[in-house]
């Protein structure tokens, strides 16, 4: 699986992670969405790495993904921050994973 961050997604991240320790996360948040299948792409910031996880390559900051989940997302995706909307984007050739996608600062709860 491969992630290219674009320029605008990668200095976003950067903003929202400088001086904190941790690991930025692609999840696959089921939350409220009423079973394992339905969900929604999301990025979280944790403080912990579970062994459970793989890093994404993206050539840029390191990304993680559930083992389990990898199979809800695409072999080729772009993380992009679009400005107007002030939120990131998850595409792939095929499609947009999600076009309004959250950040989760989960460091301090």
């Amino acid at each position: 699986m491969r992630l290219k961050i674009t320029e605008a997604a990668s200095k976003k991240l950067n903003e929202k992670i400088s001086g904190k320790q941790g690991y930025v996360k692609l999840k696959y948040d089921i939350d409220g969405c009423g079973c394992a299948v339905n969900g929604v792409a999301a990025l979280w910031f944790e403080t912990e790495k579970n062994v459970e996880e793989n890093q994404i390559a993206t050539g840029d900051i390191p990304i993680y993904i559930e083992k389990a989940k990898e199979v809800f997302f695409d072999e080729e995706m772009t993380l992009d921050f679009k400005e107007t909307n002030g939120c990131f984007q998850l595409k792939s050739p095929n499609e947009y994973l999600n076009p309004r996608m959250s950040f989760y600062d989960k460091s301090n709860v």
